[in-house]
């Protein structure tokens, strides 16, 4: 496909919006699994965030004296919101979802002075921040598809502890710390769980849009394949020393945010590493902590806090891991 030229004939780079405007489509897939899944509360947590992303956005820019049409339509905001929800329990409060998304946007970008300035993931921010301080809401997972009426109820009304117990339960990275806790072994502790929540499906989905935006070039394959590496080297490992007590590979690449988390989140190209060797080193710095996290962590999923701390290793590693000057 021939690209349109700029005088006198370089091809016109991708704008920002562009871009993310593909890795927006790219995850369709996936969310379009959740909410098989989990039901309409993953689309009420995608249009809260968004409202409450673009507000923050525009109140933000207001306040700094910017203009707000160039920034409000780069869709860096509504891929922040997207990446946020995604991350919710499908049941989530609708005030927990709003206020997540507006720290990512005020503390996780405009705090810096903006797009390209931040150096963490905005969305990560906003994730760790509602995790910490909301963790009982944070639970709020399904085992099945909800209805209208009993979502609603979950996430704008009361609907009290002893519904939510009947429509919530354990996801499987929940069930495999309990489960092992209790001196259980890994088939046990995980049982159907696994495939009764659609993970690996959900898992497929983003794996599937994450190589399309792969093929096209718009992330580089380094981050997402080291990710990926990392958490399945570790997990192969301690598998093959003692596998009733850890769980294989492919039972931590299809559980959790493992391919969301390599392909969309490991790769936002402002926070990450970026040369060709740091990419490598940060996406398997990202694996490894996820997997620890995982395994003797506080928390079952640790891709939030995996990305977070390898953010904090960026500037160390562009400045040591840059490519051999031509003829020195």
């Amino acid at each position: 496909m021939n690209q349109p030229l700029s005088s006198p004939h370089l091809p016109v780079r991708p704008t920002v919006g562009g871009l993310m405007r593909r890795v927006l489509l790219a995850m369709i897939p996936g969310a379009a699994a959740m909410v098989i899944c989990f039901g309409i509360g993953v689309l009420i947590n995608l249009l809260v965030a968004l409202a409450a992303a673009l507000a923050t956005e525009a109140a933000l820019l207001r306040l700094r004296d910017r203009p707000l049409k160039p920034f409000l339509t780069d869709w860096t905001a509504v891929l922040t919101a997207a990446l946020f929800a995604l991350a919710l329990p499908p049941l989530a409060p609708w005030w927990l979802t709003a206020i997540g998304a507006a720290i990512a946007i005020a503390l996780g970008k405009q705090l810096y002075g903006g797009l390209g300035q931040n150096p963490f993931n905005p969305a990560m921010v906003g994730y760790v921040v509602v995790l910490i301080s909301f963790p009982t809401e944070m639970t709020y997972w399904t085992q099945q598809p909800t209805g209208i009426t009993a979502t609603l109820q979950a996430q704008f009304g009361q609907l009290g502890a002893a519904g939510l117990d009947g429509l919530t339960g354990a996801t499987p990275l929940d069930a495999l710390r309990s489960g092992l806790a209790q001196e259980r072994i890994v088939d046990e502790a995980v049982g159907g769980l696994a495939g009764r929540g659609g993970w690996a499906w959900i898992n497929g989905g983003f794996l599937l849009g994450g190589l399309w935006l792969v093929f096209r070039r718009d992330i580089s394959w380094r981050i997402p394949a080291a990710v990926l590496a990392g958490i399945g080297a570790m997990a192969l490992l301690f598998w093959l020393i003692d596998g009733d007590r850890h769980a294989s590979p492919w039972f931590h690449w299809t559980s959790g945010a493992a391919m969301l988390g390599a392909f969309f989140i490991a790769t936002d190209p402002v926070s990450g590493a970026t040369t060709p060797r740091g990419k490598l080193i940060f996406g398997a710095g990202i694996g490894v902590l996820v997997y620890l996290i995982r395994t003797w962590g506080g928390y079952p999923d640790g891709m939030a806090f995996a990305v977070l701390l390898m953010n904090l290793t960026v500037p160390l590693l562009d400045a040591h891991t840059q490519p051999r000057v031509y003829g020195r």
